[in-house]
């Protein structure tokens, strides 16, 4: 019984020190960073921008790969079922990780369980935009717009269960309004049907708005985001604007396999943390509308469950399903 005991502690010894050695060593061989969405867009640049500094400063390779499919389902799976030892990482997103586990019937991964949050790496906001026909200039007077003319409004989104259509849908909610919803199939075809009149209103990302904006094609009466963004500084937030408390923003931020070694973890957060104040990152970030964060491991982990519980109400409310 002795000597059993003894070659068990052993060979947990052996088991542990391997462990720990594998720490570390880490990183000892390339990182690749998982992108849910094809190349180009914004979650895809912030990932590119972060894994470039990230190569820098860790002194090993870390590509990115555009998995794509499904919303982000299908990248957000991969990695979750990924082994979890620091060299598979996810750049996630609000719909994939906060949205996607209320709005579709069955999802085939815990966001929780599943998912160890690093950093919260940044946030876009997106912008009310109106058809310069409609006779509203502040939010509070579309507001009394749609009172008046209950159903005659329409707002349109990227797409059903999408950010773009859920913030409409909150909106809507906390206004006491009712509009209608005409969802396209993305971003840019929503924001040239307002531009035509087809729909008056549009919840469009901030990266999309700007030009329009810039050409006076549309009008901006607010911001989804909580405070006010750097790129639009007189454009008030709509919290501020007469619905106190409304908030909607995107956010792309790294996580890993749930199991991650902890170390390795919070080595990688403070690698983020440094880039995200960095001059040139914080300009990259303003160029295509977003705002840095770099938060902790535990403070992502809280955001993101702040974040499951908004969400899931306001698809309750909307009465959205996946298509």
């Amino acid at each position: 019984m002795i000597r059993k005991l003894l070659l068990f502690l052993c060979m947990a010894g052996l088991v542990f020190g391997q462990a720990a050695q594998a720490q570390n060593d880490w990183p000892n061989k390339p990182i690749r960073i998982v992108v849910p969405f094809a190349p180009g867009g914004n979650t895809d640049v912030v990932a590119r921008v972060t894994a470039q500094r990230l190569q820098e400063m860790l002194g090993q390779t870390v590509f990115v790969e555009n998995k794509t499919g499904a919303g982000g389902v299908i990248a957000t799976d991969y990695v979750a079922k990924a082994a979890p030892d620091g060299y598979t990482l996810l750049m996630s997103s609000t719909g994939p990780h906060t949205i996607s586990p209320s709005l579709m019937a069955k999802i085939p991964y815990d966001p929780v369980k599943e998912l160890a949050p690093i950093s919260n790496v940044s946030s876009n906001a997106q912008v009310l935009l109106v058809n310069p026909s409609v006779p509203a200039h502040t939010v509070k007077e579309l507001i009394a717009l749609a009172k008046r003319e209950p159903g005659k409004l329409h707002f349109g989104s990227a797409g059903i269960g999408g950010t773009t259509h859920l913030s409409g849908e909150m909106f809507k909610s906390m206004a006491g309004i009712d509009i209608g919803h005409v969802p396209y199939k993305g971003g840019a075809p929503a924001t040239m049907a307002a531009l035509s009149g087809e729909v008056q209103i549009t919840f469009a990302n901030l990266s999309d708005a700007l030009p329009q904006m810039k050409m006076g094609k549309l009008r901006a009466l607010a911001v989804t985001s909580a405070t006010r963004q750097p790129q639009l500084p007189d454009v008030p937030t709509i919290a501020e604007s007469g619905l106190p408390g409304y908030e909607c923003i995107v956010w792309n931020g790294l996580v890993a396999p749930a199991g991650t070694p902890p170390a390795i973890v919070n080595r990688i957060a403070a690698a983020v943390q440094k880039i995200t104040r960095e001059p040139s990152f914080k300009e990259k970030m303003t160029e295509i509308g977003s705002v840095p964060i770099g938060d902790t491991p535990e403070q992502f982990r809280s955001f993101i469950s702040k974040e499951l519980a908004r969400w899931s109400k306001v698809v309750k409310d909307s009465g959205a399903k996946a298509e």
